[in-house]
């Protein structure tokens, strides 16, 4: 599409009035045009198939679907035209120009070392604990939304930015077991990714931790 819209461009450009005000307009917008092909090519296309950053196991994609959405910058990922990498433990994506930026630890890893859920329902302690930055990448936020607005995770009660904090749901464990709330909410992605990983292992032990809900929940009761 961008390839279509500087050939269009060069046409106008040649059929407008020499040093005219629109064809210097025109001249402006095939500029544009270029820097934003520019940007969306990758600069070296024979980089290695894995990566290892943050223990994330980077492993270089080769499916040219553009519907893929970059964990790091938020943008469009163009397998058409760009290079992009999965983690295979956590499936982070992102652009392979975004590897070096990434900060967010692979969460494969915390559910192989400390498979133990957030018991505690939306455990707020404010964004002044944070110092007014996100929880992850540490970019300013406030609730104001200046200069970037803060989102709230259900699950471990920290702030995000909007980059570390799509309003992605799930249900969050704690108000499960506590109120028998499966509600989904709005969580971070690194608390999505956790969540989505965590789901199947038996790791709640209902009983020690609410076991009136038994009293309640006649589901619970058949399965006791």
């Amino acid at each position: 599409q961008l390839c279509q819209a500087i050939e269009e461009c060069k046409r106008v450009i040649l059929a407008l009035p020499e040093h005219s005000e629109r064809q210097k307009d025109a001249v402006v917008r095939l500029i544009h045009l270029r820097l934003k092909l520019q940007e969306l090519k990758d600069p070296d296309e024979d980089e290695p198939n894995i990566r290892v950053v943050l223990e994330h196991r980077f492993y270089k994609e080769k499916s040219k679907s553009v519907k893929q959405m970059c964990d790091k910058c938020s943008n469009i990922i163009w397998g058409l035209i760009q290079t992009w990498y999965t983690c295979t433990g956590c499936y982070y994506r992102c652009h392979s120009k975004c590897l070096p930026l990434v900060s967010r630890p692979c969460v494969r890893a915390k559910v192989s070392h400390q498979a133990e859920y957030q018991l505690s329902i939306c455990p707020e302690s404010g964004l002044d604990s944070q110092d007014y930055r996100c929880a992850e990448c540490r970019a300013p936020v406030s609730l104001r939304g200046v200069p970037s607005e803060a989102r709230q995770c259900d699950y471990t009660g920290l702030y995000y930015c909007s980059s570390c904090h799509w309003n992605d749901l799930a249900v969050v464990p704690a108000r499960a077991i506590h109120n028998w709330d499966f509600e989904p909410r709005k969580v971070s992605r690194c608390s999505m990714r956790y969540l989505a990983l965590m789901v199947s292992r038996p790791v709640l032990k209902l009983r020690e931790i609410n076991p009136l809900l038994f009293n309640y929940v006649e589901e619970l009761v058949e399965i006791r």
